[in-house]
């Protein structure tokens, strides 16, 4: 794994990552942080996440996800369920969704570019150093 700094969103448009993955709650909400942003340029993700159930608190662990076609590059998004909630106090990551997201991921698209941030470590406040190690 190597680590990288910059826009995941534009990494991806310009054909670095075959997969990207980003965390979302178990709500269908993609209200805040990179989720939002990739609501807003990729409504084929959001659509993807709104065909799940809102609430069902079973979806942690598991992921939806939308194939990208954009100037001639394509890519899919991964919209991993890791945390239940996104209200309330304290850390909302759920470590053990996190996972089991990256073993299905891992299995599904084994031998692609698999782009991701911390996820969870961010406004789920999750620790960044037990996250960088899932």
């Amino acid at each position: 794994m190597k680590e990288r700094t910059g826009d995941l969103l534009a990494l991806a448009l310009q054909g670095e990552f075959d997969v990207i993955v980003h965390g979302c709650n178990c709500f269908c909400t993609m209200g805040t942080g990179i989720a939002k942003s990739i609501k807003n340029q990729f409504p084929e993700a959001h659509a993807a996440d709104q065909m799940t159930l809102p609430a069902d608190h079973t979806k942690l662990g598991s992921y939806s996800h939308a194939r990208i076609q954009r100037d001639g590059r394509q890519f899919v998004i991964i919209n991993a369920y890791t945390q239940s909630d996104w209200r309330g106090k304290g850390v909302k990551a759920d470590y053990a969704a996190i996972r089991q997201v990256f073993s299905g991921v891992a299995r599904e698209f084994h031998g692609m570019r698999v782009g991701y941030p911390l996820i969870g470590a961010g406004l789920a406040g999750g620790n960044r150093a037990l996250i960088a190690h899932h």
